[in-house]
């Protein structure tokens, strides 16, 4: 039980701060409209097909960062990003 009643607590998923760290990296290198509504896109389609990383603390975040930094996280990040910047631009929404 928490002694102290008035302290909150964040929760926070980690993998959109990975997700944001390279996504306009991989939409320059694909050349990608960066209008806000085609980043919402991609930056949603990738979230979306990423496991999410909840941490509390501070603690907790440093580790799951530094976790999701392996070679494979890296390029499942990536590749999320990249196939969301594929469908954004055969299907692109930003004219609605």
């Amino acid at each position: 039980m928490d002694s102290n009643p008035e302290k909150t607590y964040n929760v926070k998923n980690v993998s959109e701060d990975l997700v944001d760290f390279y996504l306009y990296e991989c939409m320059a290198k694909h050349d990608s409209c960066t209008c806000s509504r085609c980043v919402a896109d991609i930056r949603a389609y990738a979230l979306n097909n990423l496991p999410p990383r909840y941490v509390v603390s501070s603690a907790g975040n440093a580790f799951a960062r530094a976790r999701a930094m392996s070679t494979q996280a890296k390029a499942d990040i990536i590749a999320a990003i990249s196939n969301g910047i594929n469908i954004v631009k055969k299907n692109p929404r930003h004219d609605l």
